[in-house]
């Protein structure tokens, strides 16, 4: 075999490797899509396939009048934009301040967002929710604003701390000659260079809280301030059983806010992750 061959060989595999990769990844969005526009009996007694006999709006019409999904989708809103606002401002100067100054606390902070990262949800609902309670954010979108900003801390830390000691230390020491403070430093010049990863941070951060379910659960008890992600299991009955078409229409619904951020933010996600990437 020729090198030529062998080197469209691996071409073909890899393309092969990124058709199986696509089709894994999809396959569940188009299920879910097709689901949505199914009628119950077509769901529970047809032969499945991704093309619905009889397509119907039938289940968008019972999501949107059964449920507020509007006031639902401005909760979840709210509480993503907040918590993504939040993340970013308190990570920015603590970041900053473990890629430029080495020593035992900042290698401590840094093991606590690996550890952080790697714990379970339900190790820590209970105390979670004793913490919440004694607070006095039980039942509160503020509560569960800041319990998203803290769950999302340790990526974001770790994320934008690498980008920063991809900047190099020279541009702020020569600003520095020239008579610039370090608030000025990090406004003027870590901030413009920051910016992809301030992208990806940022959709990290709303993206976790947008698709949130289980502190929402725990945490949220009135309906009136309820994000959507607890809306779809309304649909899930004791007495009804599951109703698969609202629940999979609800369910596409809120898959849009992620699907309209990453289209905007494609170009900046991967020039910030492959950034990202370049120091660890």
């Amino acid at each position: 075999m020729t090198r030529k061959q062998k080197k469209m060989l691996f071409l073909a595999l890899r393309y092969v490797l990124l058709l199986m990769m696509l089709v894994f990844i999809l396959s569940p969005a188009l299920w879910l899509f097709s689901t949505a526009f199914k009628g119950q009996q077509e769901i529970l007694m047809g032969v499945p396939s991704f093309i619905p006999e009889e397509p119907t709006f039938d289940n968008f019409i019972a999501a949107f009048t059964e449920q507020s999904i509007f006031r639902s989708a401005g909760n979840s809103l709210f509480v993503s934009i907040s918590a993504a606002v939040m993340t970013v401002l308190l990570s920015v100067p603590a970041a900053y301040v473990l890629a430029r100054f080495k020593g035992a606390a900042s290698k401590i902070v840094l093991g606590w967002a690996i550890l952080a990262q790697m714990v379970p949800f339900i190790l820590i609902i209970i105390p979670l929710y004793l913490i919440v309670i004694k607070a006095g954010f039980y039942n509160n979108l503020l509560g569960l604003i800041l319990v998203y900003t803290v769950w999302s801390l340790p990526y974001a830390l770790w994320m934008l701390r690498n980008f920063i000691m991809a900047i190099p230390v020279e541009l702020e020491e020569s600003a520095s000659m020239d008579g610039a403070s370090r608030l000025q430093v990090i406004r003027s010049i870590i901030a413009p260079l920051l910016v992809p990863g301030l992208v990806v941070t940022t959709a990290f951060a709303f993206i976790n809280s947008w698709n949130e379910f289980f502190f929402a659960l725990v945490l949220i008890r009135d309906p009136e301030i309820a994000p959507l992600s607890l809306l779809i299991v309304r649909f899930i009955g004791a007495n009804e059983g599951v109703r698969l078409g609202p629940l999979a229409a609800t369910a596409l619904v809120a898959t849009i806010p992620s699907v309209i951020a990453f289209a905007f933010l494609q170009k900046r996600l991967s020039g910030a992750l492959i950034g990202g990437a370049v120091k660890g």
